[in-house]
């Protein structure tokens, strides 16, 4: 490995283990976990109006040749959105934003891996985002069959038990509350306990959160109206 080489991968190694400051540093982007260039506040409002072009059929970001030269120089998204696999869910047409607006982590379910909370990590730490959304869904898929596995006590095959059980505690927090709508409930708690880990994970986004640096909420997308509903 050539000299350079070494330096990089120490610096990256050294990263690693001291936290959010020192992010950035590789990655030559020093000043924009300390800098936002969008509040939590103005993220979520832009969200907000954007998913309202969306419901009203008025969409903005039709034209995505603009700027494509300027995106390949690098990128600047003013939220991170972690939503669903569910391929009808489309964040960037949800919220009504171009390419290069969003920093979009999916997984089904809208759960948070280790690799999400890697990417969540790389979005505030580096690229300066200060607000995070776990958008849950009407009608999960993920959610209704974490529901029937825990009320037939019975597990699918593959790799969906991890799935699963990633799911389960918002499914059990709601259960002994009888709620009318079972699936919605377990829906919203699962957003709602991905918000609260994303901004609660030690040691990068924590410290980031605690220092009034990061915010995270929860919303819910509804399918047939197009309304995100903010929880």
């Amino acid at each position: 490995m050539a000299e350079k080489d070494k330096s990089t991968a120490w610096n990256r190694r050294g990263v690693i283990a001291g936290g959010a400051a020192a992010v950035a540093a590789p990655f030559l982007r020093p000043a924009r976990a300390d800098t936002p260039l969008v509040s939590p506040d103005e993220a979520l409002e832009r969200l907000m109006e954007g998913n309202a072009r969306y419901v009203a059929n008025t969409p903005v970001n039709t034209d995505h040749s603009v700027g494509r030269s300027a995106r390949a120089l690098g990128q600047q998204p003013f939220a991170t959105i972690v939503s669903c696999a569910d391929s009808r869910v489309a964040p960037e047409l949800i919220f009504d934003q171009g390419p290069g607006e969003l920093f979009v982590i999916r997984a089904a379910g809208n759960v948070i891996s280790d690799y999400g909370l890697a990417s969540l990590e790389y979005g505030a730490a580096v690229l300066g985002i200060s607000t995070i959304l776990v958008l849950g869904h009407s009608s999960c898929g993920a959610v209704s069959a974490t529901i029937s596995a825990v009320e037939d006590a019975t597990m699918p095959g593959g790799h969906l038990p991890g799935l699963v059980n990633a799911i389960r505690p918002a499914v059990e927090d709601v259960m002994a509350e009888n709620p009318p709508d079972l699936l919605a409930a377990a829906t919203a708690q699962n957003a709602r306990l991905g918000a609260q880990k994303a901004r609660s994970t030690s040691p990068i986004l924590s410290d980031l959160s605690q220092s009034g640096r990061l915010k995270s909420a929860a919303a819910i997308y509804d399918i047939a109206t197009g309304k995100v509903e903010f929880l």
